[in-house]
């Protein structure tokens, strides 16, 4: 089982990239590099690049909405080129409230669009000829009447590739169309709030349909899941810490109806649980929307308890099928970052 992480980017994210040199050290293998409403991802993929030899360096994740696929592809032989093959590209569909709101991109098909995104940058990465493809969401080269200047667009091909034949693909899925497709076409699969006892319960039809519908020249599905981490005797209350952002994607990520997490909180068992945690943090009250996270759900989504304790998530995480399990390290006195991802890799071994 391979250690990841996400580029923090709740404080400063320019400095916690110049600190993945000293997880590298560490035994950190992965890190995910955010891209929220702040600086774009591919930017700190490259900086890392340049800075480190091992790590391997992924998008967690670019929306499919908002860059070509044919730009993908070429930012992913981009990152790969420079950091000699360490680069995957973490993909998700994210929103209408983000992708219509702050981009001004129709959100349509959302599942179609990332399933044929994929399929285009992996024709791009093969350079063996023009890309054509006709897709729903995706038509290459754009035929007059259906926005083409009057049909005068030629298939083309990459003049660079990646390092390798081609960058493994991430998606971020959680509903049931989605995670069957990422079974399907992807490398790998990002869930979030991922709960390695429930993922059979909630996930299971979804990735056995998807898994028998995949091509075996992709290998098995890798997954990248796990929570905040956080090793020692008191470590358990660190969890208290996961409640703001529980309630954060419960209550705002997305409008009610419309919204993947407070769905799959539902399909843990917290309907009544979840309503609440909307309607207050819609309402405005944060405070209060963090206090209606019940307990049983922190304690599942997060990994902090005495080591006993947290090799127990580790093995239940493996037991899952989780190849890449991913912490927020929340060092205590005297620790650091780097020396809890080498005392976790220690755990894993």
């Amino acid at each position: 089982m391979k250690i990841a992480m996400q580029l923090r980017y709740d404080t400063d994210i320019v400095e916690a990239a110049r600190n993945v040199t000293a997880l590298e050290s560490a035994g950190l293998d992965h890190i995910w590099v955010p891209e929220a409403y702040g600086f774009d991802a591919p930017s700190f993929m490259g900086y890392i690049a340049a800075r480190t030899s091992r790590v391997e360096i992924g998008s967690g994740i670019l929306p499919t909405f908002t860059r070509t696929p044919a730009l993908l592809a070429m930012t992913a032989a981009g990152v790969d080129a420079l950091s000699g093959g360490r680069a995957h590209i973490g993909l998700g569909a994210s929103g209408p409230q983000v992708v219509e709101g702050m981009h001004g991109v129709p959100y349509r098909a959302p599942v179609a669009r990332t399933r044929e995104t994929i399929d285009v940058m992996r024709a791009f990465w093969r350079r063996d000829k023009p890309v054509t493809y006709g897709g729903d969401t995706v038509r290459l080269p754009l035929p007059a009447g259906e926005g083409g200047a009057c049909g005068l667009g030629v298939p083309m091909r990459l003049l660079s590739a990646p390092v390798r034949p081609e960058v493994p693909v991430w998606v971020a899925a959680l509903g049931p169309k989605n995670v069957r497709m990422a079974a399907e076409v992807a490398d790998g699969w990002l869930p979030m709030f991922f709960v390695p006892e429930w993922c059979d319960q909630v996930w299971g039809p979804s990735l056995k349909a998807g898994a028998a519908a995949r091509d075996s020249r992709l290998g098995p599905l890798r997954i990248s899941a796990g929570g905040l981490l956080a090793i020692g005797p008191d470590a358990a209350r660190v969890r208290q810490r996961a409640r703001g952002q529980l309630a954060l994607f419960i209550g705002g990520m997305g409008a009610p109806g419309q919204n993947y997490y407070y769905d799959l909180v539902c399909r843990y068992g917290y309907a009544h649980e979840a309503e609440a945690v909307q309607r207050l943090f819609l309402a405005g009250d944060r405070a209060a929307a963090a206090a209606a996270v019940p307990e049983e759900l922190l304690e599942a989504t997060t990994l902090c308890g005495p080591e006993s304790y947290v090799k127990d998530r580790i093995a239940a995480h493996r037991e899952a099928g989780v190849t890449h399990l991913q912490v927020e390290p929340v060092p205590g006195e005297g620790a650091t970052e780097a020396s809890l991802i080498a005392r976790l890799k220690e755990l894993c071994d």
